[in-house]
């Protein structure tokens, strides 16, 4: 059932009363009056009423859907993770009034982890539209400006190297492989550990890597020859069971249940292994290094190289994410982008976003010169942009030089500046650099709130300003 928002008054700040000035936060609030607005509220209230067919009326009470728009605000912008969201609002007074939890109890971190996972991408995006929708209301924006530009936000895995990718597919298969055996007849089901050969199969891969000879490299082929075998050897056995399961010969009397959840993870990593197999074959013993479709990690599959020409870092694995950003700091739009997707592609879209959020194109509109094409140009101009700002790549010509000289266009080059700050605020204070959500729409909705935080903030300390002044 949704938490009700009408709650009884308590007394849990009344022996605080004469210092209830102490108990803020100068960042959060400003941010707390505008988390007051009713269509915020209702589009997570409706998202929570949604689980079910009669979710909003029945079952257990969940967080209502005030407190948990606040936390979730709350975790992006202090760039907390879920454990310490938990402990922070569980002993902190100043959180405690700003999540309206007050003197109720507090959820613990799992609470939080799977209410978050309910708003999915939909939902962040549909929040993040009234967000923007409230700062065009505040006239905070008027969308006359708009300037956009990529960068890389990792996914939360390791370096990707075929011999650890290779070991983490033994570890997980022969995990599920235990779990399930566990559930059956005793004796029923017999698993080999390849653990610590497989362990130190890496640990000999590791060293003769170190090596530039030819032994040192022929070394290096024997061990992963070995791996490999290793690996094989436990997909054969995680094919089996699965192959028993389905012709109904694997004796289960414990847990179905639980012995179910290990097969639907049997289905679901049997594939990526083989992958990681094949790949690694093609790679060491074929010399393609090439290959299409290839994983960086089993556990978040949708990673992708990325090569952004980044002198301290030229290979970056994760994904591409635009942001559009308009006046007063406010990205009016963010999109999570296939694969080494190239810059220019990207000029249309973002200028179809700002077209649906603001009914009208920008008076102005710039990027960096990876967005350069006489195509988008046109394109820009002929939706009503009055003035593109894009300069051209490679030598110039005597009208172009002129027309990067005029003073306008210089001056918008100088405002396109401002975007690599605003992507450094997204990725440090809002903690965008690495985004923690498991899955492809985790990570989605990972950037969605950290977007949602920051504009969230820039908005605040906007009004606050016009207030001062």
């Amino acid at each position: 059932m949704t938490g009700s928002e009408i709650r009884q008054s308590t007394l849990f700040f009344a022996p605080l009363a004469a210092q209830m000035s102490l108990l803020k936060d100068d960042l959060l609030d400003p941010v707390d009056g505008l988390l007051e607005d009713v269509g915020l509220v209702e589009l997570v209230r409706a998202r929570l009423a949604a689980r079910r067919p009669r979710s909003s009326r029945t079952g257990r009470p969940s967080i209502a859907p005030d407190r948990l728009l606040r936390c979730c605000v709350l975790k992006h912008v202090k760039g907390w993770s879920l454990r310490e969201l938990e402990r922070e609002v569980r002993s902190n007074l100043v959180y405690r009034r700003f999540t309206h939890f007050d003197g109720d109890p507090t959820p613990d971190f799992c609470t939080f982890s799977r209410n978050f996972a309910l708003l999915g991408t939909e939902t962040t995006q549909a929040i993040h539209d009234r967000v923007v929708a409230m700062a065009r209301t505040e006239r905070v924006v008027t969308g006359r400006k708009l300037r956009t530009d990529t960068t890389v936000v990792e996914t939360n895995i390791h370096h990707p190297t075929d011999s650890t990718l290779l070991a983490d597919g033994a570890r997980v298969l022969t995990r599920s492989l235990k779990r399930i055996a566990e559930e059956c007849k005793a004796g029923a089901l017999k698993v080999v550990d390849h653990g610590r050969a497989v362990q130190r199969r890496v640990l000999e891969i590791h060293r003769a890597a170190r090596s530039v000879r030819e032994s040192g490299r022929e070394r290096l082929k024997e061990s992963y020859g070995r791996l490999v075998g290793l690996v094989q050897s436990v997909v054969r056995q995680a094919t089996g069971v699965l192959q028993k399961q389905a012709a109904g010969r694997l004796p289960v009397v414990g847990k179905r249940l639980r012995a179910l959840i290990q097969q639907l993870q049997l289905e679901h990593f049997l594939p990526l292994v083989r992958q990681v197999v094949l790949q690694t074959k093609q790679r060491v013993f074929g010399g393609d290094v090439h290959v299409q479709s290839k994983i960086l990690s089993l556990f978040e599959p949708h990673s992708q190289v990325v090569r952004k020409g980044k002198a301290h870092k030229p290979t970056e694995f994760g994904r591409l994410v635009r942001i559009d950003e308009v006046e007063n700091g406010i990205v009016s739009q963010y999109a999570v982008l296939p694969g080494n997707h190239a810059d220019a592609n990207s000029w249309s879209p973002a200028l179809a976003s700002h077209e649906r959020h603001f009914g009208r194109a920008p008076r102005l509109m710039t990027a960096d010169r990876g967005y350069f094409s006489a195509r988008n140009e046109q394109d820009a101009k002929a939706r009503g942009v009055e003035k593109v700002a894009l300069p051209a790549r490679g030598p110039l010509s005597k009208v172009r030089s002129e027309l990067q000289r005029q003073r306008w266009f210089r001056r918008a080059l100088k405002w396109r500046g401002g975007i690599e700050p605003r992507i450094g605020t997204l990725k440090h204070p809002f903690s965008m650099a690495r985004a923690f959500y498991k899955g492809e729409r985790g990570f989605e909705r990972f950037v969605g709130w950290c977007v949602i935080a920051q504009n969230v903030v820039s908005m605040a300390r906007t009004l606050v300003r016009r207030r001062i002044t």
